[in-house]
């Protein structure tokens, strides 16, 4: 009768079923060293429990008491920043001789961009003025009167 008690409550627990009075009754019968064959498997998973429930941790964890110095860390961030905002106004800003360069090479831009919209102006008023020609040819070909 015990051992069909036994394999209800070992079915009970793989169910997660069973109460920790339940799971107390298994670990206490697989304890004991006369076990049947088909239930071995479970002896051994409930021994595993009891035998490591008992194990401590004996051995010495090093702790790192360093502590970073954060004092120097934000002095030499604030050093490199002033550094940094220094290189990057002194060679940033432009010379005067580069700004006048510059406007040099604006101005002529600008003039050359002029001559190309003269020239270009010149082709269109050429271009219609030849269209003209050729509506007019066109209206003595072929005899068509203005509306």
């Amino acid at each position: 009768m015990e051992l069909a008690n036994i394999e209800k409550l070992i079915e009970k627990y793989e169910n997660v079923e069973t109460s920790l009075q339940e799971e107390q009754v298994l670990k206490d019968y697989f304890l004991k060293s006369d076990v049947p064959v088909h239930l071995q498997e479970y002896k051994v998973y409930f021994n595993y429990f009891s035998e490591s429930s008992t194990e401590q941790f004996t051995k010495t964890i090093p702790l790192n008491s360093k502590k970073t110095n954060w004092k120097w860390l934000s002095i030499a961030a604030s050093i490199a920043l002033l550094v940094s905002v220094y290189f990057i106004n002194d060679f940033g800003s432009i010379s005067d001789k580069e700004r006048l360069e510059a406007e040099k090479a604006y101005k002529e831009t600008q003039m050359a961009f002029l001559l190309i919209s003269q020239n270009l102006n010149k082709g269109n008023n050429v271009a219609i003025a030849g269209l003209q020609e050729f509506t007019k040819a066109q209206n003595k070909v072929f005899k068509t009167t203005k509306k």
